[in-house]
C-alpha cells in the first residue's frame, strides 16, 4: 500500500508524460497484489478407479 500511495503522490507532483506512468501503477498494483495472494498451490485429487472403470478403458 506504501508503493500505491507513493504513485499516487508522484502522479501529482510529476510533469505531465510521467504522471501516466505513475497514475497506471497505482490502479494496476492492487489487481497484481489480488493475483498473487489467490495463486495458491492447486491439489488435483485423483479419484479411484471402480471396475466399471477399468471395463469401460478395456473395452
Amino acid at each position: 500500500m506504501m508503493i500505491r500511495t507513493f504513485c499516487f503522490i508522484l502522479t501529482v507532483v510529476l510533469p505531465n508524460p510521467y504522471r501516466w506512468f505513475a497514475l497506471a501503477g497505482a490502479l494496476t498494483l492492487p489487481y497484481i497484489a489480488v493475483v498473487v495472494a489467490n495463486a495458491g498451490r492447486e491439489t488435483i485429487r485423483s479419484r479411484r478407479m471402480s471396475a466399471g472403470d477399468l471395463k469401460a478403458i478395456e473395452g
